[in-house]
């Protein structure tokens, strides 16, 4: 009963939060004209550009990575590789706003590319700002993402396909059209459909590289509205076609995606008949050294700034230390809701699921936890301003609602890590202990946490290192006396005290990494660094 009551608590207080914002939203609607997003010419062009800007995104993202995952793929054994997979991790835990930092300062006017060009007698380029700087930003953020989701369908092919393509003397474009390409294609929807979503509801990216209205999104044309114009109706309408945009793409990723099981093979990748050729080692090599490069230079470029600013004032800086004590407060507390909350809804799908005979039910409840996939950040909190405002001083409750929204968005991300480890304990120990009377607190202790602590330690680390870097529902909600590290650093870079915010974004950096490697480390155990 007690697993029941706390996963249906976990619902409600999931229900009260998304569907009161949804409700304000569709209860502030009628004060609308239904056609003001199709005969607004700007409301036009927002949703059009929105749209245009992820698309491109997308395919700049999985077009590149489908060489360097080859590449990795086939070189299992090539100089720096470990170190590239392990430089492919950050930018997922990285805060944006400090990796546009390191964006500007290669790329921007100033920058390391226009300072060798200027070197060569060359003029220097102005593109950073506008289509071609978020498009820029979003492939350094996605690239390594589509490597990772799709590097595992290379480990699936097993070591029979090599030998036989071996034995039948096929060619690196034979591989790639008999055995690579059929697998890469049917798990290419659902990449493609993860990083649209994200490049669709990029907030921080447009926001500081967007250059102007000719270049702005739906999150960022909301946060106009509510914040800069108080504009509730247009604000709700933008929403409104937000969430419906939102739902038609998830949508339509679940038609086109399929799940497909990428089990390890066993065979040795050395079979491969292609890895002896000069073209193809020179040709991965480079796709290799390329994106290492691409990924690595703003990095280092933000922490050579960031050492060569005036780190003694930034580090004396009592408000630097505040912003830095609400940035912990808040990604802790939002972390450990998230995590409450998804585990609350695991337990109460895995006891219909296994106990109850009631896979559909299990299923719903783990699709409603996903739900917030549909409702971005951005959104989520715009409803909350509009349903709390007129009962409540936002601003004074902004930490709060930060905390809540983070939380909300991080719920995802609890589920996907730690549903298949509960899932697995639970087939693999609920007879035992069922027949030893082991229950509550003691199961709790003596069998499912030691055998989830790593995926929870992660899903915590997660959560809060996303938290950390958020600037979408503290840019709605923060005040000068509340602002965390990442709104920090938005008004020092938008105040243009660049060398400061260079080292705010290196300190908002170490924080970050920090903080994920700490709760990683104290709560996923040993067994969580070494894997």
């Amino acid at each position: 009963m007690s697993r029941l009551l706390a996963g249906s608590l976990a619902l409600l207080l999931l229900g009260l939060v998304v569907g009161g914002a949804f409700g304000a939203l569709i209860l502030a609607a009628p004060r609308l004209e239904a056609g003001d997003l199709f005969t607004d010419p700007y409301l036009r062009h927002v949703v059009l550009f929105t749209i245009f800007q992820a698309l491109a995104s997308t395919i700049l993202s999985v077009g590149l990575a489908l060489p360097v995952a080859r590449a990795l793929a086939r070189r299992e054994t090539i100089p720096g590789r470990a170190v590239l997979l392990r430089l492919f991790s950050l930018p997922l835990v990285m805060p944006t706003l400090a990796a546009i930092l390191g964006i500007v300062a290669v790329y921007g006017h100033a920058g390391l590319l226009n300072q060798a060009a200027t070197a060569l007698g060359l003029a220097p380029g102005q593109y950073l700002y506008g289509l071609s700087g978020i498009l820029i930003a979003h492939v350094f953020f996605n690239l390594p993402l589509a490597v990772r989701l799709l590097l595992p369908a290379w480990r699936a092919v097993p070591g029979e396909s090599w030998r036989l393509a071996s034995q039948l003397g096929m060619r690196s474009g034979d591989v790639w059209r008999v055995i690579e390409w059929p697998l890469i294609r049917q798990i290419l929807p659902s990449v493609s459909g993860i990083i649209f979503m994200l490049c669709f509801t990029s907030f921080a990216v447009v926001l500081t590289l967007g250059g102007g209205p000719a270049a702005t999104t739906l999150e960022v044309a909301i946060y106009q509205a509510l914040r800069l114009e108080f504009d509730l109706g247009r604000a709700v309408a933008l929403s409104l076609a937000q969430i419906g945009l939102c739902a038609a793409i998830i949508g339509a990723v679940q038609m086109l995606g399929r799940e497909v099981p990428l089990t390890p093979a066993l065979g040795r990748v050395s079979d491969r008949p292609d890895l002896a050729g000069v073209a193809g080692r020179v040709f991965d090599t480079a796709a290799i050294a390329a994106a290492m490069t691409f990924v690595a230079l703003p990095m280092i470029m933000l922490l050579s700034a960031g050492l060569d600013g005036p780190l003694a004032a930034v580090l004396a800086d009592p408000q630097l230390w505040r912003a830095i004590s609400r940035s912990l407060t808040v990604a802790v507390l939002a972390a450990a809701l998230a995590l409450a909350l998804g585990a609350a809804m695991l337990i109460l799908a895995r006891e219909l699921r296994l106990r109850r005979g009631r896979p559909r039910g299990a299923a719903a409840i783990e699709l409603a936890g996903s739900l917030t996939l549909v409702v971005p950040p951005l959104v989520l909190g715009a409803g909350l301003f509009v349903l709390l405002s007129p009962v409540a001083d936002i601003y004074a409750v902004g930490l709060a609602l930060v905390t809540v929204v983070n939380a909300v968005m991080g719920l995802p991300y609890v589920l996907r890590v730690l549903g298949p480890a509960m899932d697995r304990t639970a087939r693999r120990y609920d007879r035992l202990c069922d027949g030893l009377g082991v229950r509550g607190w003691n199961r709790l202790r003596l069998v499912e946490w030691p055998s989830v602590r790593r995926e929870a330690g992660l899903a915590l680390a997660l959560v809060a290192a996303l938290s950390v870097g958020d600037l979408g529902a503290i840019a709605l909600f923060g005040t000068q006396d509340t602002e965390t590290l990442a709104l920090l650093l938005y008004r020092r870079m938008g105040a243009y005290r660049l060398d400061a915010a260079a080292t705010t974004a290196l300190v908002l950096l170490t924080v970050c990494l920090a903080l994920f490697a700490g709760i990683e480390r104290v709560v996923g155990g040993r067994a969580a660094t070494r894997s």
